[in-house]
């Protein structure tokens, strides 16, 4: 799909599905959501941005190779279950942290960095798949 309509609309199309990935993520633990569900969006935006373009210009957008950002998310969640255990507590036992910003208090938690560390091995792995894909196709060109 190379028309001058797709091409030019893209981006839009990418920057607000991106945005509502991480709308989706941050909420995930109090509504429905969560990092699976925002990592495949996000995925699904940089496929829409390797179909108007092509999956190098793609990957270019990305500026980290999308296995490195799964690793990165495997290393985030990981990392927050064991967080739990130099508090003494289980493993994977959620740890809160109120911070008061401006007035307003802002909840923190264990369980909100173990789905971004989700967010991002989804993410990571869909793109890389879908970029793979789309690169197979172009050398058939």
């Amino acid at each position: 799909m190379n028309t001058v309509i797709f091409r030019t609309i893209a981006p839009l199309i990418v920057s607000t599905m991106v945005v509502f990935s991480v709308y989706v993520c941050l909420r995930g633990h109090n509504e429905p959501g969560g990092g699976f569900i925002g990592g495949l969006i996000a995925a699904s935006a940089i496929a829409v941005l390797g179909m108007a373009s092509d999956s190098e210009s793609a990957r270019r957008a990305l500026h980290f190779d999308p296995l490195s950002i799964a690793g990165f998310g495997v290393l985030l969640a990981g990392f927050s279950g064991l967080l739990s255990v130099f508090n003494g507590n289980p493993f994977m036992t959620s740890i809160w942290i109120y911070l008061d910003l401006g007035g307003s208090v802002v909840p923190f938690s264990t369980p909100l960095v173990f789905d971004i560390g989700v967010y991002c091995v989804v993410f990571g792995t869909i793109a890389s798949i879908a970029l793979a894909l789309e690169s197979g196709d172009e050398e058939e060109r």
